[in-house]
């Protein structure tokens, strides 16, 4: 498992590299040119104007007299960036409810699919819920996984009320004393007010079907929709509390400098990144490994 978010980040590392191994071979002092040369080649990698700021701004003088005093203190200024590292998974209480939350097409069911299949490959036993009860697909691919996880999918008909799958599937599984419900929702677009409204009702009865629950609630992000995936994560944080994100296609992007922002601007924190197809590409994040992966 380890090297995978490295590799994953390989575009965007050839990307930034090709900017930036000048800066960082110099042997002269970085100059306000140097400095704007770096801003640049961060931008490209679509790490936000603010989070750049942060990295950048009133650097000592001592850690720009040459490229790779510079270097060492990007990287150690990334590595602040980070919120601390989010409490481990489970064991209790059980079941472990894990609501999973995002727009249309970040991997979301997909990312739960793997989710089981890790669990259930340590010897859990537990739920999924078909919350997207208004796209078919999304029910079809999560029996699919719930098929190869071992899994019970709780579903109701096309088009039934997202809070009542949930509600279900919560209660099925305290009654069954199973270890966790990972619980689907439909994805939805940011800026349709009653979707996002939905969305909260789900929390609200998923409290009510098992007080403290929901314990996770997740944003699935798609790395490659760069800061249009930040504007998603505030709009999201607005209507349900969320413990940490996963940050799905690294592998496929040249933007993967949006990690930086998500833990700069949010102080959330990211548990798992996607950097393949396989069950085993949903690999816990290693801050890291992804500030090496970005810049050697």
């Amino acid at each position: 498992m380890f090297g995978k978010i490295r590799d994953s980040l390989r575009k965007t590392r050839e990307a930034l590299v090709e900017r930036v191994s000048g800066i960082f071979s110099s042997s002269s002092e970085a100059d306000d040119r140097t400095l704007e040369s770096l801003e640049e080649a961060l931008l490209a990698a679509d790490v936000g104007v603010p989070t750049i700021q942060a990295l950048l701004d009133h650097l000592p003088r001592e850690a720009r007299a040459t490229g790779a005093g510079l270097s060492k203190a990007l990287r150690e200024r990334m590595m602040a960036l980070w919120p601390p590292a989010p409490p481990a998974e489970g064991p209790p209480p059980r079941p472990w409810v894990h609501l999973l939350v995002g727009v249309n097409g970040t991997g979301k069911t997909t990312s739960i699919g793997k989710l089981a299949a890790q669990r259930t490959a340590r010897g859990q036993k537990g739920l999924l819920a078909a919350g997207d009860t208004f796209r078919a697909a999304a029910v079809e691919q999560l029996q699919v996984w719930g098929e190869r996880s071992g899994c019970e999918v709780i579903r109701q008909a096309a088009g039934a009320d997202p809070a009542a799958v949930a509600f279900d599937a919560v209660q099925s599984a305290a009654s069954r004393d199973l270890d966790f419900v990972l619980i689907d929702t439909a994805g939805r677009l940011q800026v349709k007010h009653n979707l996002m409204e939905e969305l909260s009702k789900v929390h609200r009865v998923v409290s009510r079907a098992l007080p403290g629950a929901p314990h996770q609630v997740t944003l699935v992000l798609d790395a490659t929709t760069g800061q249009n995936g930040l504007s998603q994560a505030r709009l999201f944080t607005e209507k349900v509390p969320l413990t940490d994100l996963i940050l799905t296609k690294l592998d496929g992007t040249a933007k993967g400098g949006i990690a930086l922002s998500v833990a700069a601007e949010l102080h959330v924190p990211i548990r798992y990144v996607g950097v393949g197809e396989k069950v085993d590409d949903l690999v816990p994040f290693d801050p890291a490994e992804y500030v090496d992966g970005l810049l050697s």
